[in-house]
């Protein structure tokens, strides 16, 4: 697994340095990279930045780093109450985890979801920290994600060993809860990123983003930069992430300075916490430096029924209820601790610990109970809360930096007041969350709350609304209101951005009229949605991919040129700039001759 090449961050630079170098001075082992997926600084820059971008989802609403917050120990500052197996929230069984995507169907049209309607659905488990994942041969808190990666488009082994990172990096990108629609494939994640404008949902770019991003490549040449040339793959996608997942090497904290001979790096209770630390039963789990075995434990959290654990990857009972050992690096950040969220603080932790454990774990681990004095309970927390907290990483400096997201400033489209109520007193809810970027074809909103079964339409205007009524300048319709009953219509309006420059900055407000004989008038209306078309990074370019000649017009000699250029091999015919002339080139040249370059 290892190639000989370890990574280090020197003077806020990501340096790949021969093994037998200079070592870490603090505790943590060099980083290994599977030979199949040596490092380089294309690779990382790409990595960090798909890991950042939100269009990486299908809505544009989530990023891997959405739900891995570098600031928060790499886990998920949000704290959102999924009901659990029983679908009731307020019972034992709830779990703290992270919203993810609006259910949508395999024509990214909103369908409600069983237990969370229309509402971003949740996540089963807590998010586990990407931060110290690099050193573990099997990631996700059950394991699932394996040092084997196999290409998920073609069925290959591309990294024999010690590819867990890139393994997991492929689950969430077509996750129908996290970040997809149904049946989400990677030729659609391909396609979507070949238009997207790199990173142009977020804010504040790091200083790497920016110099980067300088020359304004598309995500086609970012690729080529890292792999050669510019085919986009869930292979390559993972690979890239993962090369940037493993320099985020959390590596001094005081503790690592500590043990490297300052012996005033940790405070006297923090240096007696560490000593109580090492003849306590947590240093059989969180075994330094990693502060984890890496392994997987039942620790009796819930009943096993609630949530089988390792037991559904490796089929085997005894696994039934085991998780992975968390590190306790950062651990200090968490918003939440363990793979349910139960716990907010390490403090809340020792009495769990010392007690029996939820009924219904006859696999509990046999080291346990295990109780930390009250005495030295104190000490213990404030070792594991600050000692072994990176300050990198909790003010996100180099190589933990980090844009902010869409989702974190200010809402655009915003929710305004308005509505009429329609049939049970329900006035339609409206769904607007997909950010409206110039370019963002998948651009849609959402109709909720509606009578079912009947039609509706979305006024349309370049002017506020009037008593939050929006007075349109056009609408769209009819369309079909789906569901059963009163109340339970939903239904959805794709509104393609243009990819043109002009847009940028326009102002348009939008508003559902549904179909309704119990509302006055006959109309029940949603509250108005007001969106401001934007451009992030850079404004795309209205481009007319057929018009091969650049005169403005489609004729004859684009054919020929295409033909000729697709025949011979030349990258002029390459229109999605993926390295390779195929049938893709083809239909895209003929999709844009039928529809006429843009006036």
């Amino acid at each position: 697994m290892n190639t000989g090449m370890l990574c280090r961050v020197v003077a806020g630079v990501v340096v790949f340095a021969a093994v037998g170098g200079p070592a870490f001075s603090q505790g943590l082992p060099p980083v290994s990279f599977p030979p199949e997926n040596p490092p380089s600084e294309a690779k990382r820059i790409l990595g960090k930045m798909l890991f950042f971008d939100e269009q990486l989802s299908t809505d544009s609403t989530t990023a891997c780093a959405t739900c891995h917050i570098h600031g928060s120990g790499g886990a998920d500052p949000r704290l959102a109450v999924n009901p659990g197996p029983d679908g009731v929230l307020g019972s034992p069984d709830d779990l703290f985890t992270s919203p993810g995507v609006i259910s949508a169907d395999a024509a990214q049209d909103y369908e409600p979801d069983p237990v969370f309607g229309l509402d971003p659905q949740l996540t089963p488990r807590a998010a586990n920290t990407v931060i110290m994942a690099m050193y573990a041969d099997e990631i996700f808190w059950d394991g699932r994600a394996s040092s084997q990666f196999v290409d998920p488009q073609t069925g290959a082994v591309v990294i024999a060993s010690g590819g867990a990172l890139e393994s997991q990096a492929v689950g969430p990108v077509v996750s129908d809860v996290e970040m997809a629609h149904a049946d989400r494939d990677w030729d659609q994640v391909a396609e979507k990123l070949r238009t997207a404008v790199p990173m142009a949902l977020a804010s504040d770019l790091t200083a790497d983003m920016t110099a980067r991003l300088a020359d304004q490549p598309g995500y086609p040449e970012l690729f080529a930069d890292a792999f050669g040339d510019g085919q986009i793959t869930a292979a390559r996608i993972a690979m890239a992430i993962a090369t940037y997942e493993r320099t985020l090497v959390p590596d001094q904290t005081p503790w690592d300075a500590f043990i490297a001979g300052d012996q005033n790096a940790m405070t006297p209770r923090q240096q007696q916490g560490w000593q109580a630390f090492q003849v306590s039963k947590c240093s059989i789990c969180h075994v330094p430096p990693l502060f984890t075995d890496n392994l997987f434990i039942n620790i009796g959290l819930r009943p096993n029924n609630q949530d089988i654990g390792r037991e559904g990857v490796t089929g085997d009972q005894a696994d039934r209820g085991k998780f992975k050992t968390a590190t306790l690096r950062n651990a200090g950040l968490k918003r939440t601790l363990m793979h349910t969220g139960t716990f907010q603080s390490v403090n809340q932790v020792f009495p769990f610990y010392a007690g029996p454990g939820a009924p219904g774990n006859p696999n509990r681990a046999p080291v346990l109970p295990a109780l930390v004095p009250p005495p030295q309970q104190a000490a213990v927390a404030d070792f594991i809360t600050n000692a072994l907290v990176d300050p990198r990483v909790a003010n996100e400096q180099f190589p933990f930096d980090r844009p902010t997201l869409h989702s974190e400033g200010a809402p655009n489209p915003v929710l305004l007041t308005g509505g009429v109520a329609g049939s049970g007193g329900l006035t339609p809810r409206m769904i607007a969350n997909v950010p409206p970027n110039v370019g963002n074809e998948w651009f849609k909103i959402g109709l909720d709350r509606a009578l079912a079964g009947t039609t509706a339409e979305v006024a349309i205007s370049e002017q506020p609304p009037v008593g939050g009524v929006v007075i349109p300048d056009t609408t769209s319709g009819p369309i079909a209101v789906e569901g059963l009953g009163i109340g339970n219509g939903f239904a959805t309006f794709h509104w393609p951005i243009a990819a043109d420059p002009a847009l940028d900055g326009e102002v348009v407000y939008m508003q559902w009229r549904v179909d309704d004989p119990s509302a006055p008038g006959g109309v029940a209306l949603s509250q108005p949605v007001e969106i401001t078309l934007f451009c992030g990074g850079w404004c795309p370019d209205s481009t007319c991919p057929a018009d091969l000649t650049g005169d403005g017009v489609l004729d004859l000699l684009d054919v020929n040129v295409f033909v000729s250029g697709f025949t011979s091999g030349d990258p002029i015919a390459d229109l999605n700039n993926d390295g390779i002339l195929d049938l893709l080139d083809v239909q895209i040249f003929v999709t844009s001759f039928t529809a006429g370059c843009p006036a």
